[in-house]
């Protein structure tokens, strides 16, 4: 009788032929695993629950009267940059929750499993956007309470929070090319707000661009974070939005295009 060996090459070739529909069975397997893990541990879930509420109220009543001299004015406008700020802020989960795994040895357990290589990387990024979708949902539901009764209708929200989705799911390729190139999860978590910070705060989502001086207001006018809340903003508003909405997904297309290739082949080099 003859004994089979699986050696960890042939184990490696194996991974190298699943085929396409078994890939996306395992990336689904894997986006799975991460709703798992939220409802096991649910305090992963307070950046996306509590914050937008927090941000919210605290924004809209102080700063409600000094910016556009009524609380029901100022939350139509502020809560489109709410969103965004919540949303494109959440994208940064993705890097660090990859960071721990590989700093757990949960990758090297998976290296050892007849499964897609990619499978980990691609099931986290899937997963992710359903902690975009609720921290959509949360922020439309706290201003709802509030008196938000955008123009829109409920047509705007959706299609404001689609967009919002798509484009946190593409800067979120960024962060996951961070989570696989650096060294701890802090570092992904501190870099990552470090540019996220000036980008949400530097923008038009808290303050009309107009009132800006000359020199921050050209930066506000090209930030893509800027373009990324007006479109929001028109959405919910029911006006024009297709300039802002074409620019925001061009710019998404063009990070997917860049960091997509970088992250994959940083992460498959160490799986």
């Amino acid at each position: 009788m003859t004994t089979l060996t699986i050696t960890p090459a042939s184990a490696r070739s194996l991974k190298n032929h699943v085929s396409v529909g078994q890939s996306i069975q395992n990336a689904l397997s894997m986006a799975a695993r991460g709703l798992i893990k939220m409802r096991r541990t649910p305090e992963q879930l307070i950046d996306v629950t509590v914050q937008p509420i927090v941000f919210t109220v605290m924004f809209t009543y102080i700063f409600g009267g000094a910016i556009a001299g009524s609380v029901s004015d100022y939350l139509l406008f502020l809560l489109p940059g709410i969103l965004v700020q919540t949303v494109i802020t959440t994208s940064v989960v993705t890097g660090v929750q990859l960071r721990e795994d590989m700093d757990k040895g949960v990758f090297d357990r998976f290296r050892s499993l007849p499964i897609a290589r990619m499978a980990p990387l691609a099931g986290a990024l899937l997963g992710d956007t359903v902690r975009y979708a609720l921290a959509t949902t949360i922020t439309f539901a706290t201003g709802y309470v509030m008196g938000y009764r955008p123009a829109g209708g409920l047509a705007g929200m959706l299609e404001a929070g689609l967009l919002v989705i798509v484009a946190a799911w593409a800067i979120s390729w960024i962060f996951a090319f961070f989570g696989v190139i650096a060294r701890s999860a802090a570092s992904v978590q501190g870099i990552s707000f470090l540019v996220l910070f000036p980008l949400t705060f530097l923008s038009n989502a808290f303050v009309p661009a107009d009132t800006l001086p000359p020199a921050l207001k050209w930066f506000v006018d090209v930030n893509p974070i800027s373009h990324l809340v007006s479109a929001a903003r028109a959405l919910t508003g029911g006006l024009d939005a297709s300039g802002d909405v074409l620019s925001t997904l061009i710019g998404a297309l063009v990070i997917v295009a860049v960091f997509a290739p970088l992250t994959v082949r940083a992460y498959m080099r160490r799986a």
